[in-house]
């Protein structure tokens, strides 16, 4: 059936939003495998989770809450709770590739939906560069510990100067880069193969960090935990902000929804799988780091740089578990530059079906089941980032894009429950509404505490995408030609073929 939107005004076609339909049959070529098991997703959200930020956020964190930072990580995590029930519910009625932008397409428009592509566009390719830049870091230390070697500064750090104006003498972020393309290669073999890969690194990475836990509490000091609330609640509230951006990877299950068994069940699950994972090795992780170090040791500088491993070091008297650590974090960081690439390249996947980018982006292989194109222009992309571009720059460009889509699926609640209350929804968040409008005043209360810096490279990158959208998305719209559900349609379930 043709839609006449040629006739729509300007103002409506900003605001026509996708139909929620879904096709009746498969259209190979144009289509995801739905292949991922709930644990293979549910490995997916921990291993975008529990990464860099856990090697380094209790050197930012205890320092402004002191031992009150264990209130800190529940507070963070209860907020995380209140997006991952938001996206639980939206993933199981609509679950498709796009995760953010889908769900704003379907409840907000075709404008929104386009912001919010810019979002978490912004989110994934910003985060990958930078989370490779800093597994380059622990590769080189690695190298160091385990063979007495490190790479030229020639080869290890960006020609760029950092934000304090000194060069590096540098000239291409190597290992950066191979990682990226390491990445490539597994996501263009197939989603099966990269999610039984990272399903591997993230129990390594689980491992590692609870061999921390162990020894780190054979030191346990008690008094390390007096004047627990010495920081105040605003110390603490500081904290659980800093924290906070540590989940930010449980976005990542919903961009898989097309390639997972019985989505409707296995999205809700893995989604708060993950945040239970993730939050009880992070609280496990800031207890033990209290009881062998006093809060104000994690201001030092030797707590910044060496972080967890000076902690083992310190403990055991030996290198050896500090260098066991170190590997957990070079396999930790790469199993988070994967899933974060993979899931910028299903969002792409979702805004090329739409029409508001290229169709390429849109071609799967018959063989792999997989977007290749898609898959190398992005990887292409990140690795010049994170090749060219130091990580000062990169880190704050990615929360705030993550804020304003974890509101603007919360807002998506609210609003796909009065326009399309039949819509089945086998997942339904507690707490209905006060749930969602408690998620957007936390991300809303986090965004205001944001530097102007982070908010001007914001819009700036928003406002490019809008005017891309005017020039080239707006008239390719599919929405432009019909609202054939075969055409527009989300992709069912084989099962339910």
């Amino acid at each position: 059936m043709n839609v006449h939107t040629r006739h729509q005004s300007f103002a409506e076609q900003l605001r026509r939003r996708k139909p929620v339909v879904f096709r009746q049959h498969h259209r190979p070529g144009e289509e995801l495998a739905r292949t991922l098991t709930t644990f293979q997703l549910m490995m997916f959200g921990v291993g975008a989770t529990v990464g860099t930020g856990i090697f380094f956020v209790l050197s930012e964190s205890v320092p402004e809450a002191g031992p009150g930072v264990v209130l800190s990580f529940l507070i963070a995590g209860l907020a995380a709770g209140l997006s991952a029930l938001c996206y639980a519910e939206l993933a199981s009625a609509i679950p498709v590739s796009g995760s953010t932008y889908s769900y704003a397409y379907h409840a907000l428009g075709e404008l929104v939906a386009v912001i919010i592509a810019g979002c978490v566009l912004l989110e994934y390719g910003v985060a990958t560069a930078a989370v490779a830049v800093g597994w380059s870091g622990y590769f080189n230390e690695l190298l160091h510990a385990t063979l007495g070697l490190r790479l030229p500064e020639a080869l290890s750090s960006s020609f760029l100067p950092g934000p304090d104006g000194v060069t590096t003498g540098g000239l291409i972020n190597l290992p950066a880069v191979v990682l990226v393309l390491l990445c490539m290669l597994l996501l263009l073999r197939g989603a099966t193969e990269s999610a039984r890969i990272n399903a591997i690194m993230v129990l390594i990475k689980l491992g590692v960090l609870l061999l921390f836990v162990v020894i780190a509490l054979t030191a346990w000091q008690g008094d390390h935990f007096s004047n627990f609330m010495g920081s105040g609640i605003g110390g603490i509230t500081a904290a659980a902000g800093t924290i906070f951006f540590s989940f930010i990877g449980l976005d990542a299950v919903a961009t898989a929804g097309e390639e997972v068994k019985d989505p409707q069940r296995a999205l809700p699950r893995a989604i708060m799988g993950a945040l239970v994972i993730v939050t009880t090795v992070y609280i496990l992780v800031a207890v033990a780091g209290l009881s062998a170090k006093s809060a104000d040791w994690f201001s030092t500088d030797e707590a910044q740089d060496a972080g967890l491993s000076q902690i083992l070091n310190d403990v055991t008297g030996t290198q050896v578990w500090g260098t066991v650590l170190a590997a957990g974090a070079v396999i930790s960081i790469f199993s988070v530059t994967l899933v974060t690439l993979y899931g910028q390249t299903r969002i792409l996947f979702a805004i090329g079906r739409d029409g508001l980018i290229s169709k390429r982006f849109t071609e799967v292989s018959t063989r792999t089941m997989t977007p290749s194109f898609n898959v190398v222009v992005v990887s292409i992309v990140v690795a010049l980032i994170a090749g060219f571009v130091p990580a000062d720059y990169l880190w704050d460009t990615v929360s705030i894009g993550t804020l304003v889509a974890f509101s603007v699926v919360a807002l998506g609640v609210l609003i796909l429950r009065r326009t399309h209350p039949d819509l089945e929804r086998p997942f339904r968040i507690p707490g209905y509404p006060v749930t969602p409008v408690l998620t957007i005043l936390a991300c809303v209360w986090i965004l205001l505490k944001l530097p102007l810096i982070t908010w001007v490279i914001f819009l700036t990158w928003i406002a490019l995408c809008v005017a891309f959208y005017l020039v080239y998305g707006r008239r390719r719209a599919t929405l432009n030609f019909t609202t054939d559900p075969e055409v527009i349609g989300e992709s069912r379930d084989d099962e339910e073929n």
